[in-house]
Parts: structure tokens; C-alpha cells; sequence
């Protein structure tokens, strides 16, 4: 069995890498962003956002893109209501994602009270002249939150396509020639609508809305499905799919995304009383949905998962899943990680660091001391060791939770439990014992390969 799994490891570490090379021959891309509903909105309406993340094009300001020089990760360009009057708004790619500027400074795991203060420390440096503070100092109103941090909300999926240098340039041409102010309509101006006019830019007629299963209306799910098309008719064209999970924290999880008639029909508030009132209403609806195929198409088929190196990597195998979960069970002795890290974060205050990295100030007896949550300073203070393995043990179990999407890849699970050893080889704690047992087969077959990435 370690034989079979090492071949089966060596295989999917080609796969990887051959895909990698191929999009390194390419000079740049354009991926459309499919991005999960959550919250109150998600609630009333199951269509999620669209976005369009090019990897060539870059921002001056927010308003303004340039070509992107060596080393530059490009930026997401999307269509916000209610962001300073404007169409688009540009973000560079980790920002976007994470609020931070740096990949390694990508919080572990987060709550509400560190997002919103991310959010606000990159609106202060970056985004005052798009969403400037109130005349009281405070931080404005408006959906300009939505521009940074979005992984903290919902899983995003990416459906990649090849570009060249010269649509890019093209592209900046066009967008900053153009007028840059808002005329949303969530009907027939929406964000679906104007990831659809980028992509159609770069490929004329490549997406297009459905008449039937989404009554007219531009949807994320349907450019997705159309973009894949697209690229099954332009197999010559490198293309790719990958995951962006959601950031492990205290925030609720992101929702699966669907098309109108999908989310009429799977939604039992407007279901179930249509059915009520009109059973041949109801039928129709049901007829559109099998017709059409709306529900057999699934972002997270075959999907490669995204990490902040900006590589794609193979998702965590089931084997190895299984025997992380196991070990992680005997550390914990039957305690929730995830509770005791939200108790201890009721009256910590998030902050920066000295090299300004994401932090919480936590109350510990008598003194406040300064936990690192990123990366980059989970090591680098005098918090408590146990504090910083009660936050990887909260991550880890987040990242190894069953079933789709992935929650990470192979690598993201290794490097944050060797954090985790770390941590509890210097905490004091009663766990830490158990990191001493005797190794199960699986377990030692599985830290043979733990150095080695996909």
C-alpha cells in the first residue's frame, strides 16, 4: 500500500507540474471568477458574484491599469453597486483575496473582528479615493468592502483561459479610454454582465447569458459553464480550474452557487408556495431545470486548488485526509479547537504588528499579550505556545472537514501541521504528550512524503 500510494503521489506531482509548465508558456491569462453567495444576500438570491482576475494587467490606482511589470501578480477587475460611483474598480489579486499585501501575512484563521480591521487598514492606505472615510473619521458606508478580502466570505472557483500580451494591452487601452461610471441594474448591468464584456473582449462571443434557465438574466454559473464550452471548442488554448477556498475562521461558510430557475426551485421559500398556488407554475419551473441541465454542472469537478504562491496544486487525498484526521483527534483529547479559539477571541483586539502583520491582542490573567495569526508571525511573539497550537489545531480541523469543495491542498495541510509540532513541542500543555505515540502505519508512510510538495 505505501508503494501504490507513492506511485499514486509521483503520478499526480507529474500531472501538477505539467500543467504548471504549460501555464508558464503562456504570457498571461484571463480567469473568470465564480465566487459563492453567503450571508443576507445569499439568503434571498443563490447567484454569487463574477469577477475577472487578469494576470498581465495591473493598476496604477484602482482606476487606472498599466501592463504589469516581472514579478506582478495582476489584478481582479469587478463590478461593485454603490463603490464611488464607478463601473470597475481593479484590486491587485492578493488583496483582493486576503486584504493584506503580502501572501505571507494571510491570517490562519479569522473572525469578523480581524476582517473588518484588514479591510479598513488596505481602504485607508489604497482606497481613499475611491471609498473615503466620513467626515467623523469613521469608515464609509457602501459595498467597497466587498474589493478586499473575499476568500473571508466565500469559496471562489477560477476558470482560467490563455491570453497573449497584445490583448492586454489592447484591453488597458479600451477600459482606461472608456467612461468609468456606474450604471448597475441588477437585471441587465450586474457584475455577470460585466465579467462577460472582459472575457468577451479578450474572445469575442465566447460567453453569453441563457434565455431559458436563468430567464434572460447574466448569471456567474452560466459564464462559467459557457467559458468551459468555449475552451472544449479552442482545445489549442491553455485552460485551467482551481479552487480558492474560504479562510478557516468564526464567519459562516459560503453556500453552493446556482442559476435563476436552480435557485428558485432548490430554494423551499419560493418553491413551496408557488407549488401551493399554481402546481402548473411549478411544473414548468421543474421542466426548465431537467431540460436545461442546470444542476448537473459542478465548479469543483476537477479542480486543482489555489494557494497564495499562485500555484496550483492536487486537493488532499482521502487517504491522507484520514490519517491527518486521525492524529489531529488524539492531540485534541476530545476538545473542540474551533470553540476554545472563538472564546479566546470574545475580548481580543486585532492589530499590527511591528513589521505590520496581522495580529490579535489577547488577554491572558492580568497582561495583554500579542498573538501572531499569520504565517509570517505565528512564531515571532511571546504569546503562549498554546494559543498558537489551539489556532492550527481550529485550521487544521477547518481544512480537513469532508466533502466539496477541497478546503486545500496536499502542501497547505503539511506546512501547517509541522507548524503545529512545532507549537506543541513548546507548549506546556497536556496534549503535547500525544504527539509521542507510537506512529500508525499510515501515519509514518504519510511523513516520508511530508517535505515533498505537489
Amino acid at each position: 500500500m505505501p508503494v501504490l500510494s507513492g506511485i499514486r503521489r509521483a503520478v499526480c506531482t507529474l500531472f501538477v507540474l505539467v500543467l504548471t509548465c504549460a501555464g508558464l508558456a503562456s504570457a498571461s491569462s484571463a480567469t473568470l471568477l465564480l465566487e459563492e453567495p453567503y450571508g443576507k444576500l445569499g439568503f434571498f438570491t443563490a447567484t454569487g458574484h463574477a469577477a475577472v482576475y487578469l494576470s498581465g494587467v495591473c493598476a496604477a490606482t484602482p482606476l487606472v491599469l498599466r501592463p504589469c511589470e516581472p514579478g506582478e501578480q495582476g489584478i481582479v477587475i469587478s463590478r461593485y453597486d454603490g463603490v464611488g460611483g464607478y463601473d470597475w474598480v481593479a484590486i491587485p489579486l492578493i488583496p483582493y483575496l486576503y486584504a493584506v499585501e503580502q501572501a505571507e501575512d494571510v491570517p490562519l484563521l479569522a473572525d469578523p473582528k480581524m476582517v473588518n480591521f484588514l479591510r479598513d487598514q488596505y481602504r485607508r492606505k489604497h482606497l481613499e479615493g475611491v471609498a473615503p472615510d466620513r467626515d467623523t473619521g469613521e469608515s464609509p458606508g457602501g459595498n467597497w468592502y466587498e474589493l478586499v478580502g473575499t476568500a473571508y466570505d466565500r469559496t471562489t472557483y477560477g476558470f482560467e483561459i490563455e491570453t497573449t500580451r497584445a490583448q492586454d494591452e489592447a484591453f488597458i487601452r479600451e477600459y482606461n479610454a472608456a467612461p468609468n461610471r456606474s450604471h448597475f441594474h441588477l437585471v441587465s448591468r450586474n457584475c455577470a454582465d460585466f465579467a462577460k464584456d472582459v472575457i468577451n473582449f479578450y474572445y469575442p462571443r465566447s460567453l453569453h447569458r441563457s434565455l431559458i434557465a436563468d430567464v434572460g438574466i447574466t448569471t456567474p454559473k452560466q459564464m462559467a459553464k459557457t467559458l468551459i464550452k468555449f475552451s472544449g471548442r479552442h482545445s489549442k488554448l491553455q485552460f485551467s480550474r482551481f479552487v480558492i477556498p474560504q479562510v478557516p475562521g468564526s464567519a459562516a461558510r459560503s453556500t453552493p452557487v446556482h442559476g435563476v430557475i436552480e435557485s428558485f426551485l432548490k430554494s423551499k421559500k419560493y418553491i413551496v408556495p408557488s407549488a401551493v398556488a399554481s402546481p402548473v407554475f411549478a411544473g414548468c419551473v421543474a421542466a426548465v431545470y431537467v431540460g436545461t441541465g442546470a444542476g448537473r454542472f459542478d465548479p469543483a469537478r476537477q479542480a486543482l486548488v489555489f494557494n497564495t504562491g499562485r500555484a496550483l496544486e492536487a486537493p488532499l487525498g482521502a487517504e491522507d485526509r484520514r490519517s491527518y484526521q486521525s492524529e489531529l483527534n488524539h492531540l485534541e483529547l476530545n476538545v473542540d479547537p474551533v470553540e476554545k479559539w472563538r472564546r479566546l477571541l470574545r475580548n481580543a483586539t486585532p492589530e499590527l504588528d511591528s513589521e505590520g502583520r496581522p495580529a490579535m491582542r489577547i488577554r491572558v490573567g492580568e497582561e495583554a499579550v500579542s498573538v501572531g495569526v499569520a504565517g509570517s508571525n505565528i512564531f515571532a511573539h511571546d504569546a503562549p505556545e498554546r494559543f498558537t497550537a489551539q489556532l492550527l489545531q481550529a485550521r487544521l480541523r477547518a481544512e480537513l472537514r469532508r466533502g466539496s469543495p477541497p478546503k486545500a491542498s496536499e502542501s497547505d495541510v503539511t506546512r501547517d501541521w509541522n507548524l503545529l509540532q512545532e507549537a506543541m513541542n513548546g507548549a506546556d500543555v497536556e496534549a503535547a504528550a500525544g504527539a509521542q505515540r507510537p506512529q500508525q502505519a499510515g501515519s509514518a508512510a504519510r511523513l516520508e512524503h511530508a517535505g515533498n510538495q505537489p
